[in-house]
């Protein structure tokens, strides 16, 4: 199947018993057994749900995987990835990761002997000389977020294989509709569903896909160990949300070239983080892992002042955390989801307090194009 077909089509379709063609909501915490242990599938809803499962089905078969997970949020899955691991084992992570996820490590899973090393990934030579005698796995963010830099996955995955590691991939910025880690040679892909995949900024979901039995048997043993589960109402809504989410991203793509086209040009705009641009660094690589470039972009304006003079001017950018719906937001990484990280980490990365991040939506170009505009000029 093509990708939107797959999408539509892919997973568990519809409901057997009744013939609806939406998968129902199983609302349900327990099941009835016929006998001890004789069940129909399903015994506990943390263990198991239908809704959640159907789900579940579904992003495995979008990102070509054996076995697919759903958490409570993107978090919960990136904490549920780590927790495979044992105390004193060592992670080489993108240093120009999600805020979150760098406090996770930093904060509260370094407390039980997980160490991490963060290098630029998009160095493989940094991979390379990161690696110890400890070390388990090679997490990358590709295209990163807030600065868009992209790591070239299957090179990644040679080096992994090389030292016996495990490549995890964080997948959300670019989705499986223009990336999908698994065709070239990742063992783990995860998202934060409650960005593009759910595309309506109503529900938090993460999800994890991974390549084998084993790690499928690994995984679904923490998850239904620690709870960290997606309930059935929020499983049905990303269902939803992911149907559309082809035509979605072809439209958040075609109005971010617009975008990119202008910021480019405009003279208060110092420098523009877009891998889909020419002259990004990381251009070809993400030519030729991907199919498309995204729909998120990074620019830098100079100062704090001005990046908060800009962000209070927006009409039809709402300022907000998140990302990947219908409608553009915009955020200042340094003071929103980037505050977790301290102010001299972020000065390394590049992360400046002049930096605005946008999530183009699905708006018409030429009023966004109209709303920097004049927000530039405030």
């Amino acid at each position: 199947m093509k990708p939107k077909t797959k999408l539509i089509h892919g997973g568990i379709v519809g409901d057997p018993h009744t013939g609806a063609v939406s998968t129902p909501i199983y609302q349900v915490s327990t099941y009835k057994q016929e006998g001890v242990g004789q069940h129909k599938g399903f015994e506990y809803s943390r263990t198991g749900n239908p809704t959640r499962h159907a789900l579940e089905e579904l992003i495995k078969d979008v990102e070509g995987g054996q076995a697919g997970f759903a958490f409570a949020s993107g978090m919960a899955a990136i904490t549920a990835v780590v927790m495979m691991f044992q105390k004193g084992d060592h992670l080489v992570l993108t240093d120009d990761v999600y805020g979150g996820t760098y406090r996770v490590l930093t904060k509260v899973l370094n407390k039980f002997g997980i160490e991490h090393t963060f290098v630029d990934t998009s160095d493989l030579t940094q991979i390379e000389t990161a690696i110890q005698s400890n070390t388990v796995a090679v997490y990358l963010e590709t295209p990163t977020n807030p600065l868009l830099k992209v790591t070239d996955i299957e090179a990644t995955v040679q080096i992994a294989k090389h030292h016996n590691l495990l490549t995890i991939v964080d997948n959300t910025f670019s989705t499986p509709y223009w990336q999908t880690p698994l065709a070239f040679g990742a063992d783990i892909v995860l998202h934060s569903a409650t960005k593009y995949l759910g595309g309506h900024s109503d529900v938090v979901a993460g999800l994890v896909v991974v390549a084998t039995d084993q790690l499928a048997e690994d995984l679904h043993f923490v998850q239904n160990s620690t709870g960290g589960i997606l309930g059935p109402q929020d499983s049905w809504l990303l269902m939803r949300g992911m149907k559309t989410l082809g035509i979605r991203m072809e439209e958040h793509e075609a109005n971010t070239k617009k975008l990119v086209e202008f910021l480019v040009n405009h003279p208060q705009v110092s420098k523009v983080f877009y891998p889909g641009l020419p002259e990004h660094p990381n251009h070809a690589i993400a030519k030729k892992q991907g199919t498309g470039f995204g729909g998120m972009v990074s620019f830098d304006v100079g100062s704090e002042e001005a990046a908060d003079r800009l962000v209070k001017q927006t009409k039809f950018f709402t300022l907000a955390e998140s990302l990947g719906a219908v409608e553009s937001l915009i955020s200042i990484p340094a003071k929103m989801t980037h505050a977790s990280i301290p102010a001299d980490r972020r000065g390394e990365l590049g992360i400046t307090d002049g930096l605005v991040r946008i999530s183009v939506g699905l708006e018409d170009a030429e009023d966004l194009i109209a709303d920097l505009q004049q927000a530039l000029e405030a």
